[in-house]
């Protein structure tokens, strides 16, 4: 994988496929194929978020994960749970690059030190599965910590490779709103007065709730603003086109997703400062069971939340679901290629969409589409 000339990552190929090769990448690649198995789209899968099995929002009970944490540390209590109970080896998660504190690599967690180091949301490229066959060959039990699409190209992976199944213990995801190109973040440093050459760290969130951009140079000097200045007013506008057409921003193929459990204020989530709090959503059977352990062991707190809530807190996702199919067609209309999605209620979201916003959206797909890259 490597950072394109926009700022996207992008696979280059290194040799050539057979035809079973091919076949498995076709199936298991998110960017052009999406689909629960049917027995997933049940009576009990959710039209809006998916399959659930528990909805509770909640957050660490280590008070440092849950500042350090994007909402309430929930991801990061949950791994670092899963580790000190000795139910998994390792967590292969996310963390900012070594080499570059603008990058993000994959880190192969063990110990409550490493998950806190990757604590706080990373909005810039990643491919946590660029390393899968490395990480299989360990012959390890461990929790995957990614984006919905990197959960949902494991999962169907592991349709075609046993190994997912017997060593991953917990598949966790989060609540994606796209990702930006390393342009963006180039951007919003240049807004924030900093100097990409002397950076010697930064952070797009997190150290409160939901926490400040903060650039950290050699020099000493900091720059900082708030969330709703980086994401809502810089970050956001550099989201690549895939994921402006993709109908799972929830990560309904994971066991477990985490999210912010936003404080409404005026029908809008409130982003004012407050201790985090997280929305943890159990999709499968052993999503709950690794949730409820985690919540008689003392990781996390959490009390039962009604679903209709979810909704208050996460209106975007609402928004993005209703809007899909309409962005699909419209991709297809431009290019005569489009990613398939099957399972997903996506007709049924439709349907329920205030149908001049759906136009609207649909229209403006349409013209991006001529002139955007997938």
């Amino acid at each position: 994988m490597q950072i394109s000339r926009a700022g996207y990552l992008r696979p280059r190929q290194s040799g050539s496929l057979d035809a079973a090769q091919a076949r498995i990448v076709a199936d298991a690649c998110p960017g052009a194929h999406v689909a629960h198995e049917p027995r997933a789209a049940a009576p009990g899968y959710h039209p809006l978020w998916g399959p659930l099995v528990g909805v509770r929002a909640g957050h660490s009970m280590d008070a440092e994960i849950r500042r350090q944490g994007s909402s309430g540390g929930g991801i990061s209590a949950i791994a670092s749970w899963l580790l000190e109970s000795g139910q998994v080896d390792f967590v292969a998660q996310i963390a900012v690059s070594r080499d570059d504190p603008l990058r993000n690599d994959l880190q192969v967690s063990t110990s409550r030190a490493d998950v806190l180091a990757a604590a706080g949301s990373r909005y810039a490229p990643s491919a946590p599965l660029a390393g899968l066959r490395q990480l299989l060959e360990r012959g390890q039990r461990f929790a995957f910590v990614g984006k919905p699409c990197d959960v949902a190209a494991l999962r169907r992976y592991g349709l075609h490779d046993p190994r997912v199944g017997q060593q991953v213990v917990a598949m966790i995801s989060f609540m994606c709103a796209g990702v930006p190109s390393l342009h963006g973040t180039h951007e919003l440093l240049a807004k924030l007065g900093a100097d990409r050459q002397q950076l010697k760290s930064f952070r797009y969130r997190g150290d409160g709730w939901p926490g400040m951009a903060r650039a950290v140079q050699h020099d000493g000097q900091v720059f900082e603003t708030d969330y709703n200045s980086s994401w809502g007013s810089v970050l956001n506008r550099h989201l690549q086109f895939r994921c402006k057409i993709c109908p799972d921003g929830t990560g309904e193929f994971a066991d477990i997703v985490c999210a912010d459990a936003w404080y409404g204020k005026d029908g809008y989530p409130d982003f004012a400062e407050r201790d985090g709090r997280s929305l943890i959503l159990s999709r499968t059977p052993q999503g709950e069971r690794l949730v409820s352990q985690a919540l008689a062991a003392g990781a996390i707190a959490a009390d039962t939340l009604p679903v209709q809530d979810i909704e208050r807190m996460q209106p975007y996702q609402v928004n993005r679901k209703q809007m899909v199919l309409g962005r699909v067609i419209a991709t297809w209309l431009a290019r005569r290629q489009a990613p398939r999605y099957r399972r997903l209620a996506l007709l049924r979201n439709t349907l329920a969409a205030p149908k001049i916003e759906w136009l609207r959206n649909a229209w403006g797909t349409l013209r991006r589409a001529k002139g955007e890259s997938l």
